[in-house]
């Protein structure tokens, strides 16, 4: 389903309701600002990013990562976990380094209490946790359950389809100006990526049919984006009946 502008707007007032720091886009939108608190254009950056395609959810990677975190390594320790000693198992040091700042970066829009839950967690608890933290890191990835998948559950719909994903792009380019024209190949890795991590977190049976299913949410997952007011995140997560 496409949205407009204001629909899309309409759908995000029903998420985001009024409490917490994350509002719909994660901090106060520029859009919704009067023109004269509107920042310097140079200052803004696209809601919309493509970098979700470097990799799925990444659980054992993430949980090597989130060791590195809570150990607060130095910069040296970094180089020689990932580089050297290749703690990713990565083919090449390239790969190892742009594969360990993805997911360093996706953990930091967090922080210590949900990596702990990705290193020690068992199943959906670590799943979940590493989830939070994409969605997060990620507002394409957000959005699209804000937006699309919790429609679908709403509608009592059976599954998702890619024509849904496309008509969402269509709408996040409405939204967000300064998203970049991306080609039909990064489309299509962008679709791959965001499918294989709803499968990956339980919220479709597979990337093949799509079948959406009821997911809940891990509690201690819950009671962390709670105790953090990550309010935005745990809509996200929670859009399942």
């Amino acid at each position: 389903m496409q949205y407009t502008l204001e629909e899309s707007f309409c759908v995000s007032m029903k998420i985001r309701g009024t409490g917490g720091r994350d509002d719909m886009y994660g901090t106060t939108s520029v859009q919704n600002q009067p023109a004269d608190d509107m920042p310097d254009k140079k200052l803004l950056v696209p809601r919309y990013r493509a970098d979700i395609t470097a990799g799925s959810l990444k659980l054992s990677e993430s949980r090597r990562i989130a060791d590195l975190l809570l150990h607060k390594v130095d910069a040296a320790g970094w180089a020689d976990a990932i580089v050297k000693r290749n703690i990713l198992q990565a083919r090449r040091p390239e790969t190892a380094r742009r594969l360990a700042q993805l997911i360093k970066s996706r953990l930091e829009t967090l922080g210590p209490d949900i990596w702990e839950l990705i290193r020690d967690g068992k199943g959906s608890v670590a799943t979940h946790a590493v989830f939070a933290a994409a969605v997060k890191h990620s507002p394409l990835l957000g959005d699209f359950l804000a937006l699309v998948v919790a429609d679908q559950y709403q509608r009592f719909g059976k599954s998702l389809s890619n024509k849904m994903f496309s008509d969402y792009l269509d709408g996040c380019r409405e939204r967000d100006p300064l998203m970049p024209a991306w080609t039909e190949e990064t489309c299509l890795r962008v679709r791959s990526s965001v499918f294989q991590m709803l499968a990956q977190a339980g919220y479709i049976e597979n990337t093949r049919n799509l079948k959406l299913q009821s997911v809940h949410v891990a509690d201690p997952v819950v009671r962390c984006l709670k105790a953090n007011r990550e309010d935005y995140v745990l809509r996200c997560l929670q859009v399942t009946p």
